[in-house]
Formats: structure tokens, C-alpha cells, sequence
């Protein structure tokens, strides 16, 4: 009987826990400047990525000022409600950005489905315009990220300690 509770607990354990975050494979100290025309935040903070999301926080007095959790189609920003990638996009970014442009630059990854991709020695570029929509400049060097929007005056730097 008491081994028949135990395997029984073993597996809801084993259930359960299947269900729940996947812990973080990467998590690196970073300055991040996240500049919009209506968010203006710019600190030391933390980058935290798994397969199935990535985290950041930026943090001022030892206190979390703004963070964001991007997963699937969704991004959760500490101001904002959780949305969907494109009505994040329209609110916060560019309505005409790709869904998955801020994960890109918070995971140092080619953005706009690597269109005008230039591989560096130590990273690579990219530079995106489209009349009247936006000027990205986005360059990703070592450890560092620079997503600059000239149009829509949009400013993202990740770097990463």
C-alpha cells in the first residue's frame, strides 16, 4: 500500500513539475537604455533566457524599475498589461516591426528575418528602412546590441557584462 501512495506522489510530482517554467539557461548582469517616445529607462539590470522565453529587468536603487517577460506571442512589460507581440509593436515600438523584434535584440539575434545582414568579425549589422515607417540602424558587437529607429525615435541597448 505504501508503495502504491509513493509512486502514485512520484508521478503527480513528475506531472506537475512538468508544468511549470523552465529555468533560465542564460543570465547575464547588463546595462539596458530603452528609449521610446513614451518609455524612458536606462540601467544596470539583467538579461534571462531559456528556449521558451527571455526576460529583462532593469533595475535603479536595488529596485526593479521595468522589466518585460517575451514568450511565445506574447509580451509582459511591469507597465503594461500582458499582450499579444504585434499590439505591443503598435503601443510601444512600430506598429510595421516584425512580432519578434524585441526578443531578437534582447537574444542578439538578426532581426527583420536577417534582411541586409552584414557579418562583422565580431558580430554582425544591419540596416533597415522603409519610407516613412522607420531607419533601423542595428548592430550586435561582442556583447553588445545597439537598436537605433531614427523615424520613430527608438532607441535599445542591451550590454551585456
Amino acid at each position: 500500500m505504501k508503495s502504491k501512495i509513493l509512486l502514485l506522489m512520484l508521478g503527480m510530482f513528475l506531472f506537475l513539475s512538468a508544468c511549470g517554467t523552465q529555468p533560465y539557461l542564460k543570465e547575464n548582469a547588463a546595462f539596458i537604455m530603452f528609449k521610446t517616445p513614451t518609455f524612458k529607462y536606462a540601467d544596470m539590470g539583467f538579461v534571462y533566457e531559456n528556449a521558451q522565453e527571455v526576460k529583462a529587468e532593469i533595475y535603479g536603487s536595488g529596485q526593479a524599475l521595468l522589466s518585460w517577460k517575451i514568450s511565445g506571442s506574447t509580451v509582459c512589460m511591469s507597465l503594461l498589461a500582458c499582450m499579444s507581440k504585434k499590439s505591443f509593436n503598435a503601443q510601444v515600438l512600430n506598429a510595421s516591426y516584425p512580432d519578434d523584434v524585441l526578443e531578437n535584440i534582447f537574444r542578439m539575434k538578426p532581426i527583420f528575418s536577417g534582411e541586409n545582414f552584414q557579418k562583422n568579425r565580431n558580430g554582425f549589422t544591419q540596416k533597415l528602412r522603409k519610407n516613412g515607417k522607420y531607419n533601423i540602424e542595428y548592430r550586435v558587437l561582442n556583447n553588445d546590441v545597439i537598436f537605433h529607429d531614427r523615424i520613430n525615435n527608438i532607441h535599445i541597448e542591451v550590454k551585456k557584462q
